[in-house]
């Protein structure tokens, strides 16, 4: 149940192409070779030619989708930010439905995450809000705006269910709602580096267990 969970909610800038037309096919390509490239060795070393040549198109045929690089860009991070917060979405609704309690659903979620994570490394090459974030001088000043604003999104999200879980669970240690959000991040973040550094598929998964663990303990859970 839920391996078929990760390949629904799989990171991925690719649509359902059952009713897109060729031109929207087309568009779907190009981000999708994006993509793979930019997360893979950057914006700055990604060409556009390397680019109408991996999508089988002609340069004007990309300048017909995308003003610019950086207009590519600009989409493609949206769709991922959007696939992104999809699974989040997905993976949360599941764990509530599991449990009415807050620190439970979150027990959940974080194991549902871990199991997602641990596939994630063959599902895609990378994220791309490291790619922004470590690459900023590359991107317009929309797409960081961007980034941030996401970033800003997980902190408020993670906040409030932490607070519900502080509600009914008092913390072992005194802790501050925002920088636990920012732990998750931070975590989640930091481990798809340091595996791809390390080429260790299983340790992104791993440290979204530590974090359970964590936060099992932190709570008394």
């Amino acid at each position: 149940m839920v391996d078929k969970l990760i390949e629904k909610t799989a990171p991925s800038v690719k649509l359902e192409s059952g009713a897109q037309s060729k031109g929207e096919r087309t568009r779907e390509r190009i981000l999708d070779v994006a993509y793979g490239a930019i997360v893979e060795k950057g914006f700055a070393a990604t060409s556009i030619e390397e680019l109408v040549e991996a999508a089988g198109i002609t340069k004007s045929g990309f300048f017909y989708h995308f003003r610019d690089k950086n207009d590519l860009a600009r989409e493609l991070f949206e769709r991922f930010l959007t696939e992104d917060e999809r699974i989040i979405d997905t993976l949360e609704s599941r764990s509530r439905s599991l449990s009415d309690d807050p620190l439970q659903a979150m027990l959940i979620f974080l194991n549902l995450y871990a199991q997602m994570m641990d596939d994630m490394g063959s599902i895609h090459p990378g994220c791309m809000v490291a790619t922004v974030t470590y690459q900023e001088r590359m991107f317009d000043p929309e797409l960081k705006r961007m980034n941030v604003e996401y970033l800003l999104r997980m902190r408020e999200r993670f906040h409030r269910w932490f607070g519900e879980i502080a509600q009914t669970y008092s913390p072992r240690e005194n802790v501050d709602a925002d920088a636990l959000a920012d732990h998750l991040t931070t975590i989640v973040e930091g481990a798809i580096i340091m595996s791809k550094a390390l080429k260790d598929e299983g340790l992104m998964g791993n440290q979204t267990r530590l974090f359970r663990n964590h936060i099992k303990l932190l709570f008394g859970g």
